[in-house]
């Protein structure tokens, strides 16, 4: 009984007690009171008994009984069903999937649409079967096959034929006894490999390992930290872990225990103590003292065991897990490519304004570059660049924006920078004298390809010019295009479109002045 109740039962037996005894002291003289009603009294005072008795009987019964029945409630878990989370979890993955199908379609490059669309179809597909994808994981040198071999030979079950390759590894299909779902079971190369050939296995590997629904990371001694980093890394983004400590036969007890309390401080935060299991898959032989050589059996019961207890108090968890992950990571991918096509575009969009801007100038000269002349031309930039990203803007509309960031431009001193940076640059490219509106035409051109590239990381933030606000973008995209390597291309093809066919222009003109004198 616990003890806040017991002391409520005997406070609340003592003061009834002491209620009882005065009680009897008062019976005595109200029974002789109601003697002179005669029956009716004595009916009164029976009546009066049972009323006090069934408040001492409701009073034991609360305590003993509803207090009792309230702590139990309210330390009893509410009881779910074990397809309750799953099947919320497979919903979203669903709908994930389906999402991304939309956000595939938006992609032009025919062969990526359909390598992501059949990788979408293929999580799809584990999705439906829900097979468990165990991975087991780790350098070459760890004993993972030896692992799957031991596993393979005490599991309980039957074992179908290995599936897949030797460069990527083998699969094998199980059966758990208790455990309803399939167990793909996969061996993959081995980690920190030399060589290109190495480096090719490891990326399938790690591949593999974001793919599983539980990994085996298996490790022959302490973490390196070569091993430690893609570990922490699978778990980061979700990955369940069981860190496998093998060839435990080659160390004293005293020293495995080392190496285990090593490791499990080392994954402290991301995986579980009971997470960190030792076993020797294939233990070296030893000799007898007749000389005999004998093979140890191997020891991989804690293994399985864990195995066991995850796959089925969490089986239906990571499968759902795992399909969401790879439903999200997948999303990311197309987002990737999507981003990646849209820049491609914004950059074609900024690349043909900046040298109309500069036609602009140049036919129109000015004592200043100033971009305010060319804000017609900039504002059906803005326009463009707003449709690529999915956003229809007016005239008006980009021509406001267009004139904010042209103010902005000129109030960081960005104007004056460009044209003696880019006067310079001219200068040293032509070796003679470069008449003004060539100059300005040019300035004119860089300043509305800086305009550009802010306005597409506007666009790409969802219109959104972030903490810094337009003065930080505009400042940032000015630093990246006065690199000099930007600067000596974009020169070289400023010459080709603005400054040879304007001077080839003006001796024209001054060719046929020439002839009419």
């Amino acid at each position: 009984m616990p003890l806040p109740r017991l002391i409520t039962l005997i406070v609340g037996l003592i003061v009834i007690l002491s209620l009882s005894l005065w009680l009897i002291q008062y019976l005595n003289q109200l029974s002789w009171q109601l003697s002179y009603f005669g029956f009716f009294g004595n009916i009164l005072l029976l009546l009066l008994i049972l009323l006090i008795g069934s408040l001492i009987a409701a009073f034991v019964y609360y305590v003993m009984v509803i207090q009792a029945g309230e702590g139990r409630s309210s330390r009893r878990p509410k009881r779910i069903t074990p397809s309750e989370i799953p099947v919320v979890k497979t919903e979203a993955a669903s709908s994930t999937l389906q999402a991304v199908r939309q956000q595939v379609s938006q992609i032009q490059d025919e062969v990526t649409r359909q390598a992501l669309l059949s990788k979408s179809r293929e999580i799809e597909a584990n999705l439906a079967r829900g097979e468990i994808q165990v991975v087991v994981f780790g350098t070459g040198s760890a004993g993972k096959t030896s692992l799957i071999n031991a596993v393979i030979g005490r599991m309980v079950g039957k074992v179908d034929a290995p599936m897949g390759t030797t460069t990527v590894g083998e699969t094998y299909c199980l059966r758990l006894k208790g455990l309803e779902r399939k167990i793909l079971i996969t061996d993959t190369p081995g980690i920190l490999e030399a060589g290109v050939a190495g480096t090719e296995r490891e990326q399938l590997a790690r591949g593999l390992a974001t793919e599983a629904d539980l990994l085996l990371f298996v490790v022959d001694n302490d973490l390196r930290r070569s091993e430690y980093e893609p570990l922490k890394a699978l778990a980061e983004i979700g990955k369940r872990s069981i860190l496998v400590l093998n060839k435990t036969d080659l160390y004293t007890d005293e020293d495995k225990e080392v190496i285990l309390a090593r490791l499990r401080e080392r994954v402290r935060g991301f995986i579980s103590t009971n997470d960190v299991v030792a076993i020797s898959a294939n233990p070296q032989s030893v000799e007898l003292e007749g000389g005999e050589m004998v093979k140890p059996e191997s020891e991989i019961l804690p293994l399985l065991r864990r195995m066991a207890a995850i796959l089925r108090a969490e089986g239906e968890d990571l499968i759902a897990d795992n399909i969401l992950l790879q439903s999200l990571r997948l999303g990311e991918e197309a987002r990737k490519l999507i981003d990646a096509q849209r820049r491609r575009q914004a950059d074609k969009i900024v690349d043909r304004f900046q040298w109309i801007g500069a036609g602009v100038v140049s036919m129109t000269p000015l004592p200043v570059v100033d971009l305010l002349a060319t804000a017609a031309v900039n504002a059906q930039m803005v326009v463009e660049i707003g449709r690529v990203y999915g956003c229809e803007l007016n005239m008006e509309r980009g021509r406001e924006l267009a004139l904010s960031l042209a103010k902005t431009i000129g109030g960081l001193g960005i104007v004056k920078g460009a044209l003696e940076l880019l006067s310079t640059a001219l200068q040293l490219n032509i070796g003679t004298f470069v008449i003004g509106r060539a100059i300005q035409g040019v300035t004119a051109a860089y300043l509305t390809r800086i305009a550009g590239k802010s306005f597409i990381e506007f666009f790409r933030n969802d219109q959104d010019w972030g903490d810094g606000g337009m003065t930080e973008v505009v400042q940032r995209q000015f630093q990246l295009n006065k690199r000099d390597e930007f600067v000596k291309a974009f020169v070289q093809e400023a010459i080709a479109k603005v400054v040879k066919p304007l001077a080839d222009k003006t001796a024209e003109i001054l060719e046929e002045d020439e002839r009419r004198r």
